[in-house]
């Protein structure tokens, strides 16, 4: 049995949908994965093409007035405040200070009033205001993109459902060291916590932010 229709029969892979005020969350989209001198980066390209996607997506939201969020991991010197995930992670010495690594890219980079999140840990929602300003909002869906997939993606777009937020991940515009660890993170975020969608799909919806029919509306009680 093929793996998606084995998980489909076991009751996974359902949809959460689109809801109707969505909001971009960038998740760590830094030069300390784009820059090939740096611990953190790839030799593939992938983190490339990933900040491609989301500088994209961004424009697209920005222009039908969708609020963007941006994350950045900001440590104090030796990664005191870290705690055991920068001693698991050595190479979080990037987003120490005096590193040239912390800072935004060219593109995306939030622009002035834009909200940029500060965080020690995985997720964007751990120790942060996020949740509450994307509640202020009245914001119900949240698109992640950003660095890593199988990291603070991943970790981003869970806690976003633990939240009560939609969480939709964009394929094309989140990047891994590996292709494999990639795509296996993608698969099982599809399955359990959140939908993944190709960027056309969430190009479309930002364009003209139209809900997914709930197909429990309409059936008999």
């Amino acid at each position: 049995m093929d793996r998606g229709d084995d998980y489909a029969a076991a009751g996974f892979l359902g949809r959460v949908g689109f809801g109707t005020r969505p909001a971009v969350v960038v998740v760590d989209v830094v030069t300390a994965y784009l820059d090939p001198a740096s611990p953190l980066s790839d030799a593939g390209g992938r983190f490339e093409s990933a900040r491609a996607a989301s500088a994209q997506l961004v424009e697209i939201a920005r222009a039908h007035d969708v609020p963007v969020v941006f994350t950045e991991v900001r440590l104090t010197t030796d990664g005191v405040d870290g705690g055991h995930f920068r001693r698991k992670v050595p190479a979080l010495a990037a987003f120490e200070p005096g590193s040239p690594w912390a800072e935004f890219p060219e593109s995306p980079a939030p622009l002035p009033g834009e909200v940029v999140i500060t965080k020690q840990y995985a997720s964007a929602f751990f120790g942060t205001s996020l949740a509450s300003t994307l509640r202020f909002w009245g914001v119900d869906t949240v698109l992640v993109v950003g660095f890593s997939t199988s990291g603070c993606v991943r970790a981003t777009a869970t806690d976003a459902l633990q939240h009560g937020f939609r969480p939709i991940v964009v394929d094309e515009a989140c990047g891994d060291r590996d292709v494999q660890v990639h795509a296996h993170n993608l698969f099982d975020l599809d399955a359990k916590y959140a939908d993944v969608v190709p960027l056309a799909d969430a190009v479309t919806y930002l364009r003209t932010p139209t809900p997914t029919p709930d197909p429990r509306e309409g059936a008999m009680p």
